[in-house]
């Protein structure tokens, strides 16, 4: 069987400290992805890179804070950072492939299906994939973290065997390598708790937007759907080979439970909340350890316009995120039974398609 890797490569690895486009570091990315098809792999690119390649070649002295600016600025720097792909690759006798999404996309499962059919075609063609967020018609300025979040979903959507996430850094440490000495490499980490959040910084170069943060979630999303991670560095030739084998300069993630299916993948990950329901803590308890459905008296606050068979999130009495679920209820029709005990919900509304305000079966957890 194939083994099939995901490649993410963030801006600060493509661009220089002041923005522009880094050929040499494209073509030295190209030989790698090369060099892993020729071992058998193949491989699909997930590439950050568009705003920071743009952003001088428009006239702007520094990377843009506005929308506007960044979307102008990815429109120019997409063109050149595909043409710098196009030859980089063409050099191994190799074609590419743009492929630009937005998080719209993936809430639709129908878009979803028909993006998976046209990689499974372009892989049987030999081509090389190249994803990227469509900076220009994005409207969300958080948008993937830097592709790190897209780099996952795409991962768990066409079943990679591993994702690789290359970065600056040498993986995650105990604390800041550059001001911390004694900071201490995590080799191998089986479970993301808090714990590895809180060590977790920011945005950790000027001319991307992801940091290790990013990168964790990216990690758990992926794990979650059965795809080991690795966050590290390539910058010698044979690199990436060897972090795809598991030797690399950087962190594994592992996986440490049973891939989700494809339909919870998509409610936690990739569809678009539309309201927020505030519960109490018997219904904590029931949702997180007691694998039961939410009945109507364990929500004590609604918000947001919504209808039955769409996705909300719950959250806790501390506001904290619980998980998602695909509500039975319209927001009305729930406001109106909230906190009520199961044999008052159908007097109050007469007939109902169910009792539970979101089943067991239409449930994820994500805290």
């Amino acid at each position: 069987m194939t083994t099939r890797v995901v490649v993410k490569i963030g801006s600060s690895s493509l661009t220089g400290p002041e923005g522009g486009l880094n050929r040499e570091a494209v073509a030295f990315f190209a030989a790698e992805i090369a060099g892993l098809r020729q071992s058998g792999c193949e491989v699909l690119l997930v590439t950050s890179g568009a705003v920071a390649a743009g952003f001088r070649s428009i006239g702007y002295p520094a990377r843009p804070k506005l929308l506007h600016e960044k979307q102008a600025a990815a429109a120019v720097g997409q063109v050149l950072l595909m043409q710098a792909y196009q030859e980089a690759f063409a050099a191994f006798g190799l074609t590419t492939a743009q492929i630009l999404l937005t998080r719209t996309d993936f809430c639709s499962r129908r878009a979803m299906n028909n993006a998976v059919m046209t990689v499974e075609e372009l892989l049987r063609q030999g081509a090389v994939p190249v994803f990227n967020e469509n900076d220009t018609v994005s409207v969300d300025e958080l948008k993937f973290g830097d592709n790190d979040t897209l780099s996952a979903l795409v991962a768990n959507l066409l079943k990679a065997s591993r994702l690789l996430v290359l970065t600056d850094m040498d993986g995650l440490y105990s604390g800041d390598p550059r001001k911390q000495p004694d900071a201490v490499r995590y080799q191998t980490v089986e479970d993301i708790t808090p714990e590895i959040y809180a060590i977790a910084g920011g945005a950790g170069s000027s001319v991307g937007t992801g940091g290790m943060r990013s990168k964790i979630d990216a990690a758990k999303i992926a794990t979650r759907g059965g795809v080991p991670v690795f966050i590290g560095r390539a910058t010698e030739p044979g690199d990436l080979q060897l972090a795809a084998d598991g030797a690399g300069r950087g962190t594994y993630f592992a996986t440490t439970s049973a891939s989700l299916p494809v339909k919870k993948q998509w409610l936690g990950f990739m569809s678009t909340p539309l309201g927020s329901l505030y519960v109490d803590e018997g219904a904590v308890e029931a949702l997180l350890h007691g694998g039961h459905s939410l009945l109507p008296v364990g929500v004590k606050r609604t918000e947001g316009n919504f209808h039955a068979g769409d996705v909300v999130e719950v959250l806790g009495p501390d506001s904290q995120l619980l998980g998602r679920g695909i509500v039975n209820y319209d927001d009305t029709q729930l406001r109106s039974i909230q906190g009520l005990p199961s044999r008052q919900v159908v007097p109050k509304l007469g007939e109902v398609h169910r009792l539970e305000v979101i089943h067991r079966d239409e449930w994820i957890t994500l805290r």
